[in-house]
């Protein structure tokens, strides 16, 4: 390996008989230095988008969320659910009752999500990321009020003054019968005044939130929950508290992250992220494609050494390694450049952020976020690397063998 590898160096970097040969492999260099770079900074400016897009859906969501696998609702007074309750590890505990609701404004319905919290939930959260207009407050002087998903609020044309901003919700009793002549009979039919409006995000668009008492009130459901969320003290502990919970938990309930409990919205900020790495992966194979150009060049060049090589007893596959430990070169300079350089302009975005998103109205960001991940670099270098490395495995067969009917090479091993 060592004479390949010597013979692979010399014609690399010596100055050879026809100017365009340095030339080509130059462009080589720099093709698979501009593919590894511009994958480096892509993914960084994806990872910065994607960072900055879940923070704000994040924001209202818990940490970890706990359902039951069957049915809608259980009992949150057990002993393990004290336990979880008053682990040191849980920064808050909040108990919650769900379920499907019929919402009526002005002859108008609308199919929601009634979300019943304690009060003092609302505590938790940040006002300016949450409310989108009105009062932050489901309960005042023990009057309960609602805060509505914008998707509600659009469709039932709700104001938020006045005296006229009461509506009414439907659910069906729980002993419903069948053969009442009067079929309103058989629901719960509650009024209550809308408070203020829930940012526009997905996750709010139909809710209905509302204090527990209310909830338990119209879902006839006095003392069980639908749901828990939980709020930890520190974020990095998430994978180990929610493995902690499945264990205590054992097979009746569901613990979820915030991945878990968005998997839409994660799938497709992750998707999009690879589908443009590959897309990006595509074009460069094309300037990786320069090093066949630079390795005929060079075996064209260097066919009068390869007679003298042949003379010394040289075999054909010696002649096709020093071309392709020469590719191998062209692929490990240029990747590790691209590399160095992506690094260093992501860095620099980082601390100077000279790209911007412009003045626009209404922008949520000033200047494009960039998140610099190990595993990405390791990712773009390995595939840039291996795809350089089968190109001119494959060039140095293909040109070898060509040249070989020019200058009586001979076949043997």
């Amino acid at each position: 390996m060592r004479i390949p590898l010597l013979f692979a160096c010399r014609y690399l970097f010596s100055k050879k008989s026809v100017n365009a040969i340095n030339i080509i492999s130059i462009i080589s260099i720099v093709g698979v230095f501009v593919s590894t770079a511009a994958l480096v900074i892509v993914l960084s400016f994806y990872n910065g988008m994607e960072k900055f897009i879940l923070s704000m859906y994040s924001s209202s969501t818990p940490d970890l969320r706990i359902e039951p696998k069957r049915g809608k609702t259980f009992s949150g007074k057990t002993t393990v659910f004290k336990d979880i309750e008053s682990s040191p590890d849980i920064k808050n505990y909040v108990e919650l009752l769900e379920d499907k609701i019929l919402i009526q404004y002005d002859h108008q319905q609308f199919v929601g999500q009634l979300k019943g919290v304690p009060p003092s939930t609302l505590d938790l959260q940040n006002e300016q990321e949450i409310l989108h207009s009105g009062k932050f407050s489901i309960e005042s002087n023990s009057t309960s009020y609602a805060l509505i998903g914008a998707q509600i609020q659009s469709n039932l044309q709700i104001p938020l003054t006045g005296f006229y901003n009461q509506i009414e919700l439907y659910f069906p009793r729980k002993a419903a019968s069948v053969n009442n002549l009067n079929p309103l009979e058989d629901f719960n039919i509650r009024n209550i005044a809308v408070n203020g409006v829930l940012s526009y995000q997905p996750e709010f668009d139909n809710i209905v939130l509302v204090p527990m008492d209310f909830a338990r009130d119209i879902l006839g459901e006095p003392e069980q929950i639908s749901g828990i969320e939980i709020y930890l003290n520190d974020i990095d502990k998430t994978t180990k508290i929610q493995k902690d919970l499945e264990h205590k938990l054992r097979h009746d309930f569901l613990i979820k992250n915030r991945e878990q409990q968005n998997p839409t919205l994660y799938k497709t900020v992750k998707s999009e992220k690879w589908i443009v790495f590959f897309i990006l992966t595509f074009i460069g194979i094309i300037a990786i494609f320069n090093i066949i150009a630079s390795l005929t060049m060079l075996v064209i060049d260097k066919k009068e050494d390869m007679k003298i090589l042949q003379h010394l007893g040289a075999k054909k596959s010696m002649v096709e390694r020093i071309f392709f430990l020469e590719g191998v070169l062209i692929a490990l300079i240029g990747s590790i450049l691209g590399i160095i350089i992506g690094y260093i302009f992501c860095k620099l975005q980082q601390s100077f952020g000279f790209i911007r998103t412009g003045e626009m109205e209404g922008s949520l960001i000033d200047i494009y976020p960039i998140d610099i991940r190990l595993q990405d670099f390791l990712v773009v270098f390995m595939t840039v690397f291996i795809l350089s490395t089968c190109v001119s495995y494959f060039a140095s067969k293909l040109s070898v063998k060509e040249i070989g009917r020019i200058t009586d090479i001979k076949n043997a091993e």
